[in-house]
C-alpha cells in the first residue's frame, strides 16, 4: 500500500508528540505507597504539616525559613489552603497557593508571616468550593536558620487522604460549608492517623558545646480560631546505659521549641549529669490526654566546620504509636483565582 508523503509526515509528526508527551504522562514505575501507610516525611499526602517555621522581623539574614510544596500529580492542578500557626499564641493565619500539576513553588516566611515562630498545615481542597479533597500528591520542606545558630532542613509530614483521588475526603463537606472538619481516625474518606508517642532518638552531651532544640507541636483543634495547646506531657529520659528517668511538664502553647538543658525537661538527676561527655541519650514522650503530636529535633555545635567528629543537624522525631482521635475544623470559602 502506497502512503503519500503528506501522510507519512503527519504520522512522523504524531510519533514525536507522543514521545515528548507519554513520559511525563506515565505512571511511576514500582508499586504505589498505600493510603493506608502510617504519616511520613517521605511520602505524599493531602495534608502537610511543616513542624518548624521561623523569621526574624527587622533581621531575616540571622533567622528565616524558606518553605517549598510541591505537587507531584502529572496530571492534575490544586489549591491548597495554607494556615500559620502561632506556637506561642495558637492563632491561625491563613493563605492559599494553586499549584499546577508538577509544579513546585518557595516562599520566604519573611515575607508572608514575618516575625513568628510556629508550625505550617497545609490541605489540598477543591478551588471551587474550598472543600478538602483526597489529593495525596503534595510533599514540601522547610529550610530553617535560626538567629541561635541552628539550622537544618525539615522535610514535611504528610498525612494520607484514605479515599479515592478526587473524590471528597470527608462526607460532610458540601458546597456552601462554611467549615469542614478533618477527622485523623485512619477510616475510610478519612485521613491517617496523627502521631501520640514520639521518641529523639539521639541527644549529644552539652559537655560537648552541644545545643539540641526540641521542638513539640499539637496539630489540633480550630484552625479558624486557634488551634489547641499541647497541655501537661509526660516522657523518659534515657541515658545510654538504659537507665530511665521520667519528666513532666506542662504548657499553654500548641508548640515547645526549648534547647535540652538543665532547666528543660526538669530530670533528676539533671541533664548534664545523666550524658556526660562523649555520651549520648534519648526520648520518649506523649500526652496523657490522648493529644496527637509532632515534632523535631535540631542540633548546633560550633565545631562543626573543624571536628570530624562534631556535627550539626536536624530531623523530624520518630513516630512510636497513634491515635485516632485527633480533629482539625478548618474554615471553608470558594477560591476565584485557582
Amino acid at each position: 500500500m502506497r502512503t503519500s508523503h503528506r501522510s507519512s509526515s503527519l504520522v512522523a509528526l504524531l510519533m514525536l508528540l507522543a514521545m515528548t508527551v507519554a513520559p511525563a504522562l506515565a505512571a511511576d514505575p514500582g508499586d504505589p505507597v498505600s493510603v493506608e501507610s502510617a504519616v511520613s516525611d517521605q511520602k505524599a499526602g493531602s495534608v502537610l504539616i511543616y513542624n518548624l517555621y521561623s523569621s526574624n522581623a527587622t533581621n531575616p539574614i540571622v533567622e528565616n525559613t524558606r518553605i517549598s510544596i510541591t505537587n507531584t500529580s502529572p496530571t492534575t492542578a490544586v489549591a491548597v489552603h495554607l494556615f500559620f500557626i502561632d506556637g506561642r499564641s495558637c492563632a491561625p493565619a491563613d493563605s492559599f497557593i494553586c499549584l499546577t500539576r508538577g509544579q513546585t513553588a518557595s516562599f520566604l516566611a519573611s515575607e508572608l508571616d514575618p516575625g513568628t515562630t510556629g508550625f505550617i498545615v497545609a490541605v489540598a481542597v477543591a478551588g471551587s468550593t474550598g472543600c478538602p479533597i483526597s489529593f495525596n500528591y503534595l510533599i514540601g520542606d522547610a529550610y530553617i536558620k535560626l538567629a541561635s545558630g541552628h539550622t537544618t532542613s525539615l522535610s514535611a509530614v504528610a498525612v494520607s487522604a484514605q479515599a479515592a483521588p478526587g473524590n471528597p475526603s470527608t462526607d460532610d463537606c458540601v458546597p456552601g460549608a462554611t467549615e469542614d472538619v478533618l477527622e485523623f481516625s485512619g477510616l475510610l474518606n478519612r485521613y491517617n492517623r496523627l502521631p501520640r508517642v514520639l521518641a529523639a532518638a539521639s541527644i549529644p552531651s552539652a559537655h560537648d558545646g552541644d545545643s539540641t532544640l526540641l521542638v513539640i507541636n499539637n496539630p489540633s483543634g480550630n484552625l479558624a480560631t486557634g488551634t489547641n495547646p499541647i497541655g501537661s506531657l509526660f516522657g523518659i529520659f534515657y541515658n545510654d546505659t538504659e537507665n530511665p528517668f521520667s519528666f513532666t511538664f506542662t504548657t499553654s502553647r500548641c508548640q515547645i521549641k526549648e534547647e535540652i538543658s538543665n532547666n528543660f525537661p526538669r530530670t533528676t538527676p539533671r541533664f548534664t549529669t545523666l550524658v556526660p561527655a562523649g555520651r549520648t541519650g534519648w526520648i520518649k514522650l506523649y500526652s496523657p490526654d490522648g493529644k496527637p503530636l509532632l515534632g523535631a529535633l535540631i542540633n548546633f555545635n560550633r565545631g562543626a566546620g573543624t571536628n570530624p567528629g562534631v556535627f550539626s543537624h536536624g530531623h523530624n522525631l520518630h513516630v512510636l504509636t497513634t491515635t485516632d482521635t485527633a480533629i482539625m475544623q478548618i474554615p471553608v470559602f470558594p477560591l476565584s483565582h485557582c
